[in-house]
């Protein structure tokens, strides 16, 4: 994420100065305003982390915001939100440059903008110019940084502004990000620590910042640094929105979070998968109590459009996901409130992307609606439901998350246990009886852990029949699904060497959960072997990934729901008697009076949504 300058005009008031208030009258300025009213409705915004990962340059910036300015702006769009490591000038595509990093990073130990990526910082400018460039057109600048000390700086021992302390006086090893490694906690409480951080947010302000993500922040959750980063924007002078971020936030830490920051992540990283998204009822459901002006569960962004041009997951492409998903997408963000961060290349929308954005109906629903809340679920058929506080009309979203279920593991030929990095050689041996059998199916399933990095690879598969054996890669497979990314011979799922506590590879699949890939066998072969394992990528992540094996020999897939389900709604649950005018916000069409019950068809996956107002005598 980005920043910029203190002469700006902010919500009213115009800071004149290009240094950061004093602490007392900072404090003073703080103190009569409280920072929810800096997101009184939930941000709109672009990132640049599903398409560019850590690469993204000032160009590709600047004709995202041109984009953003010309074509979304006047339907509430506003923030530019640049995502991770702006401030290492060679880092790489599908996997960061932790070898040699190019690190850009002023003499107080605060990293500052790539000039090589970034032209305008040349010359100690920092990001005022781009930030300067998005004030022009009316939107705002953020930057995405990583919560503590920058590890660089402590090896340096650089001095902290404001404090007698240096970087290496506040840091500790303990907690450290196990995904990333540019930085180490800060103590709370060290002297130097405090003043790190509010050094770290005056330079953002003189930059002109108006948003900063904040990850490494919410799971674990650091509550002592969330206070300090809290403390520090108040004490910047500026109003800059704070979004932390990633995987679930402990739901135990709602109040507190909800209290210091204006958006906090309730899911890992989310892609464009159906089953990430398929999640996100539950996730959406708990988070719901905790909706409030300026305080807003954050469901991730929108990996819609065109993604993954240099991004970590997947290769460029447009967003996997079908029509019928992306409504169910939108509007579930939409009615549970969720900040929408879009995260697809703007200039590379195709016109259905861009209605999804600036249909008026729906943004107007999110922007304003109350008690937004799950009304029921009945299995796999959803319904939520929102009030508008101006006119009484009640606003209706239908679900319809039906899937082809599969057998159950104890019908499985063979099921490993859940495999996790502490899992011994965070592997399993695997040996199945496939006697007589003429297909072969290789399923892997999500064992339940936040991160989505679940990183599966079936390493040396053999088909065997006594001294005979043939490598499973040498044959085609029939069919092959991956929850992310695609499945892949002889590489992982994100193209990298097949890797497993460490050992690499030559022989294997890499795939992802949930994941099904069906083979036709040769006859005459009587077991396969493999070995199951949680691949490297997915078990540096965090808590890593979390992976249950299993192996079919007889068709795992229940018959296919129908294509389309009624989900039925009594309108007294809805609190409305009497005949009412049910209007499609998607469609903008008046689609029926209704009294007593509404019960439309949804396609599978798919989504309606609906204002409902009492019919007008």
């Amino acid at each position: 994420m980005r920043g910029r300058t203190l002469t700006q005009l902010t919500a009213g008031f115009l800071l004149t100065s290009v240094v950061a208030a004093t602490p007392a009258t900072a404090q003073k300025a703080a103190a009569k305003t409280d920072f929810h009213q800096w997101a009184p409705t939930p941000p709109l915004g672009w990132n640049s982390w599903d398409c560019y990962g850590p690469t993204v340059t000032e160009a590709e910036v600047k004709a995202n915001a041109d984009y953003m300015a010309r074509y979304l702006k006047s339907s509430g769009w506003e923030y530019v939100v640049v995502d991770i490591r702006w401030y290492v000038g060679n880092d790489t595509a599908h996997g960061y440059n932790e070898k040699n990093p190019d690190w850009n990073i002023d003499s107080y130990g605060r990293f500052v903008p790539a000039p090589n990526r970034f032209p305008s910082a040349a010359g100690g400018k920092g990001f005022k110019p781009l930030a300067d460039y998005l004030h022009a057109r009316g939107l705002k600048f953020g930057i995405h940084i990583m919560r503590g000390v920058p590890v660089v700086a402590v090896q340096r021992q650089l001095p902290i502004l404001g404090s007698k302390a240096t970087a290496a006086d506040i840091y500790s090893k303990e907690g450290q990000a196990g995904w990333l490694h540019d930085m180490y906690t800060v103590v709370a409480g060290r002297p130097g620590a405090q003043e790190y951080y509010n050094s770290l947010f005056q330079l953002y302000a003189s930059w002109g910042v108006d948003f900063v993500k904040v990850d490494d922040l919410s799971s674990p959750y650091h509550k002592p640094e969330v206070e300090m980063i809290r403390r520090a924007i108040d004490l910047s002078g500026r109003r800059i929105v704070l979004s932390t971020s990633p995987g679930e936030t402990p739901i135990t830490e709602a109040k507190h979070v909800q209290q210091h920051a204006n958006m906090w992540r309730t899911v890992g990283d989310f892609w464009d998968s159906w089953e990430q998204l398929k999640e996100h009822f539950e996730v959406c459901n708990r988070w719901a109590p905790y909706i409030r002006p300026g305080a807003y569960p954050d469901a991730d962004m929108l990996p819609l459009g065109r993604i993954g041009i240099r991004a970590e997951r997947g290769d460029d492409r447009m967003s996997r996901f079908t029509r019928d998903e992306q409504y169910t997408l939108m509007s579930l963000w939409s009615i549970f409130r969720s900040p929408l961060m879009f995260g697809g290349d703007l200039p590379s929308n195709d016109a259905f992307t861009l209605s999804l954005l600036t249909n008026k109906d729906v943004l107007a629903m999110h922007r304003t609606s109350t008690n937004n809340r799950q009304l029921f679920r009945k299995d796999n058929l959803i319904a939520w439901t929102a009030d508008d506080p101006n006119t009484g009309d009640k606003f209706l979203a239908l679900f319809n998350a039906q899937d082809q279920e599969l057998a159950p593991a104890s019908e499985a030929a063979w099921a490993s246990a859940v495999i996790t990095r502490q899992t011994p050689g965070q592997s399993q041996p695997v040996d199945v009886d496939i006697s007589g059998a003429s297909k072969l199916y290789l399923n892997v399933r999500d064992g339940g852990d936040d991160i989505a990095w679940d990183h599966a690879n079936w390493l040396n598969p053999v088909l065997r029949n006594g001294s005979n054996s043939v490598l499973l890669t040498s044959l085609p497979w029939k069919t092959a699904s991956a929850g992310w990314g695609k499945a892949a011979a002889n590489k992982s799922v994100s193209g990298a060497d097949l890797l497993v506590a460490g050992k690499k590879y030559d022989q294997g699949i890499g795939t992802h959960s949930n994941s099904m890939i069906e083979y036709d066998l040769p006859t005459g072969f009587t077991r396969f072997q493999a070995t199951a394992g949680l691949d490297n990528a997915g078990a540096a992540q965090n808590t890593g990934g979390t992976l249950q094996f299993l192996v079919f020999t007889k068709n795992p897939f229940r018959p296919m729901p129908a294509d389309s389900a009624r989900v039925s709604v009594a309108l007294a649950q809805l609190g409305l008697m009497g005949p009412c005018t049910v209007r499609d916000l998607w469609t903008g069409k008046t689609t029926t009076a209704a009294t007593g019950e509404f019960a439309p068809y949804v396609r599978r996956h798919g989504a309606k949504l609906y204002r409902i107002s009492k019919t007008k005598k």
